[in-house]
């Protein structure tokens, strides 16, 4: 878990905030990123400075196969280097990545409860990224840490890990409240 500075946004002194946002980074990943744009490079060095008495069909094999290695690596680690989490009167946003993809959206009406995770690992959930397992429902993973776990009311959950996430279910909850008092009118 991390210090979070005093006025830092969504701090649990005082109301909630209109707009809660939150959001977790995973540096780590960047070195990942390293590695997909290496065998990029190495696919653009073989197809420029290319010396093969093979053939052409290996050099084109070897070329695609380390761009596309490349390229798969690249993207599918950028698009986990950091997450990014709204929360507003009507839905929680979550936002992958640098260009916010994936995205989901999940309205709070459809939001049963919100519960604390002081520490959710990549390794319960498969590794970094957009996971889903059977038995736990869908996760955002991208570090080790507290997340907010979210029960739906068709009865699957859905995980984020974020910094300050004890304040986000406290503020998701204040949301529910409200809705859940009016509907027993």
């Amino acid at each position: 878990m991390r210090d979070h500075p005093h006025g830092e946004t969504g701090a649990t002194a005082g109301p909630h905030p209109e707009v809660w946002t939150g959001r977790a980074t995973n540096r780590g990943q960047w070195l990942l990123a390293l590695g997909g744009a290496a065998f990029m490079a190495l696919g653009i060095e073989l197809a420029v400075d290319s010396a093969w008495a093979s053939g052409v069909a290996p050099l084109v094999m070897s070329v695609v196969g380390c761009i596309a290695a490349g390229l798969l690596v690249l993207f599918g680690t950028l698009a986990f280097v950091h997450v990014s989490v709204k929360v507003d009167d009507e839905c929680l946003e979550v936002r992958c990545g640098h260009i916010g993809v994936p995205r989901r959206r999940i309205p709070l009406s459809q939001v049963a409860d919100a519960v604390f995770a002081p520490c959710v690992t990549p390794h319960q959930w498969g590794g970094w990224g957009y996971r889903w397992r059977p038995e736990k429902g869908t996760a955002v993973v991208v570090r080790r840490g507290e997340a907010v776990v979210l029960r739906l009311w068709d009865g699957h959950t859905f995980t984020i890990t974020v910094d300050n996430a004890e304040t986000a279910v406290s503020v998701i909850r204040a949301r529910l409240t409200p809705k859940a008092s009016g509907a027993a009118r």
